[in-house]
């Protein structure tokens, strides 16, 4: 979506009638009324589900070159100066946490690692109050996560779908395996726990893997997640036959460990199995499958600017000309409300009228 079309999607969102019946300026009023009394307004959308859970892009830019995300080449990077600064970064955690009610915020990319100053910026997050969390290739991680502990972040998802050298090299087409280990490693010493392991099954290239991973997860006190391959890739090549599902994950981890459902923790969306015997627990987020859109809490911050209602949304609100507009709290509150008020009540991936968002995973963040 060019700038053009998502400054236009931030007017009518500033301006319109919002899919609740509300209208901004009605929305504004109840902002101002909120900050008045110091207190912060459930952020709802009309199908009832309350938003706590703000995820926060900090670069689009990557260290790896994952097959399953995009091409060898890379992707054209965002100019510096379309990037949020940070502080209109912590201006709109704030405007997050203390009117609309968030209550964790994870820091995400691209490769959050990337952006320069992340400890004093994990800092300023942490001091507003909500719990910080981080999404990494991990690659970094054994040189940052001691300080990154010390300024507030709380815990860690590192994304590693092979313990296998060779295979990573070609998964990310980089050999860089050694560096994300010690990453968890430091992480783990450093505190910021639990630490969960990200891994994403693709048929024919790890699905072998899957009892590895898990029996690694757990010798080392780390949490495994196995998350099925979602069409959020820049090529576009995502195929759901080479999608491994949940019900495959748990029927192959199923010959190896002996696993007891927990259920769901909240609105986390990985359903989670304990292995008998053990404190161990592995979870497997089936986004595709068995979709938990009905639960959903998440808000995503592009790292320029731009507000997303959901993972798949194909419109943006530009919270970024607002601010550098001159606007205040009040009116960037009100177009938030705004693109909540029109999230829509599912993804529906494999539907009929499905539409792939127009940015990858990396551009959107985690």
């Amino acid at each position: 979506m060019s700038s053009t079309s998502r400054s236009s999607t931030s007017r009518n969102s500033a301006s319109g009638t919002t899919a609740s019946g509300a209208t901004a300026p009605e929305a504004a009023q109840g902002a101002a009324a909120a900050a008045a009394d110091g207190a912060a307004r459930p952020l709802v959308d009309r199908y009832g589900r309350v938003h706590t859970d703000l995820r926060v892009s900090l670069t689009d830019r990557c260290n790896l070159r994952c097959t399953y995300c995009m091409p060898a080449e890379g992707l054209d990077w965002l100019p510096r100066a379309e990037v949020l600064s940070d502080d209109e970064v912590v201006r709109l955690v704030r405007i997050a946490v203390r009117r609309l009610g968030t209550t964790s915020v994870r820091l995400t990319g691209g490769e959050p690692l990337l952006r320069r100053g992340l400890p004093a910026l994990v800092g300023r997050i942490a001091e507003l109050g909500a719990e910080v969390s981080l999404t990494t290739n991990g690659i970094g991680l054994a040189r940052t996560a001691e300080a990154l502990r010390a300024a507030g972040l709380h815990r860690v998802n590192v994304s590693l779908d092979t313990l296998r050298p060779e295979r990573y090299a070609a998964l990310t087409r980089r050999d860089r395996l050694p560096d994300v280990l010690a990453g968890l490693a430091a992480a783990h010493a450093a505190g910021l726990a639990p630490v969960k392991v990200n891994a994403v099954p693709v048929r024919g290239v790890n699905d072998d893997e899957l009892a590895e991973l898990l029996g690694f997860a757990v010798r080392h006190g780390y949490r495994m997640r196995f998350i099925e391959s979602m069409p959020l890739d820049a090529q576009g090549a995502w195929d759901r036959e080479r999608m491994v599902t949940a019900e495959e994950i748990l029927a192959r981890l199923g010959e190896h460990f002996d696993l007891h459902p927990v259920g769901r923790s909240g609105n986390a969306p990985a359903e989670e199995w304990r292995i008998a015997g053990t404190d161990a627990v592995v979870g497997v987020i089936a986004s595709v499958t068995r979709p938990f859109c009905g639960g959903c809490d998440r808000v995503r911050l592009t790292a320029d600017g731009q507000l997303r209602n959901c993972l798949f949304a194909t419109e943006e609100s530009d919270l970024r000309a607002l601010l550098r507009d001159g606007a205040d709290d009040d009116r960037v509150e009100a177009a938030w409300r705004a693109t909540i008020a029109r999230k829509g009540p599912g993804h529906a991936i494999g539907g009929a009228d499905f539409v792939r968002p127009a940015r990858p995973m990396s551009a959107i963040g985690g």
